[in-house]
């Protein structure tokens, strides 16, 4: 047993110095997490993806280890968001006969949701008196972060602390979203999928995808759309909304 701790110190001090400790962290920070969530028989409440955020914040604490030295390991995960993104056109393809059926309430449907998620945050934020950099911050928090740091850099707000609202925002999605939909009495696996997609993005869309295909594969659709119709949306709604309350 003593023979072995001299191997694991070589172990942590060869990961130590090299990009590879990033992405160990992400990687086995994500395994406890899902332990976790499968031990809690897959509570909602026990996020995979908070888990491991939780757990990586506390690791990078503990070590003093700067995130931008935990990133160059860590970036090789996020290099697969692309193709992982891509990917979600599978199941999408397979529900696309439902889909076509479903053109004019999926089309309002996104309207009112994108909507609706710009102009409840905005305006919670200034009627609650917050600043109107905050307001520009948490605007495009219900799209995914490459796209909501994007139109938050362009409306003047904090990138960074979008991407922390972003994320926050889906997390919060995947938490609550099946417990507001059964209050509701909301049945369909398209509209809880839409629903779910227009409010909490990819990690929402991974929730749905732990209840049903069909579910993930709507939510996969609501996310692809609402990235865009923001991205092209909130530059010009967000400071007009600012512009009436303020």
């Amino acid at each position: 047993m003593l023979n072995k701790v001299p191997d694991l110190f070589k172990i942590w001090v060869y990961l130590a110095a090299s990009p590879l400790l990033g992405l160990t962290l992400t990687l086995c920070a994500y395994v406890v997490a899902l332990w976790i969530y499968n031990k809690s028989r897959c509570s909602p409440v026990v996020n995979p993806v908070a888990i491991s955020i939780l757990i990586i914040v506390l690791v990078l604490k503990l070590a003093q280890m700067p995130y931008q030295e935990y990133f160059s390991g860590a970036q090789f995960v996020h290099f697969l968001l692309g193709p992982a993104t891509v990917a979600l056109a599978i199941p999408l393809a397979r529900q696309l006969p439902k889909a076509r059926h479903l053109l004019y309430p999926v089309l309002f449907g996104l309207i009112a949701g994108s909507c609706t998620a710009i102009l409840s945050a905005v305006a919670s934020v200034l009627l609650l008196g917050g600043s109107y950099q905050l307001a520009m911050s948490i605007g495009p928090k219900s799209v995914t972060t490459p796209i909501a740091m994007a139109v938050s850099e362009k409306l003047g707000g904090l990138p960074s602390l979008t991407a922390v609202l972003v994320i926050a925002t889906g997390i919060l999605g995947a938490i609550i979203g099946n417990a507001v939909f059964n209050l509701m009495r909301v049945e369909s696996y398209q509209i809880r999928g839409f629903s779910l997609g227009v409010a909490a993005h990819g990690i929402g869309t991974a929730r749905a995808f732990q209840v049903s295909s069909e579910m993930g594969a709507f939510s996969g659709l609501a996310m692809g759309l609402n990235g865009v119709l923001t991205a092209f949306l909130a530059p010009w709604l967000v400071p007009r909304v600012a512009e009436l309350l303020l």
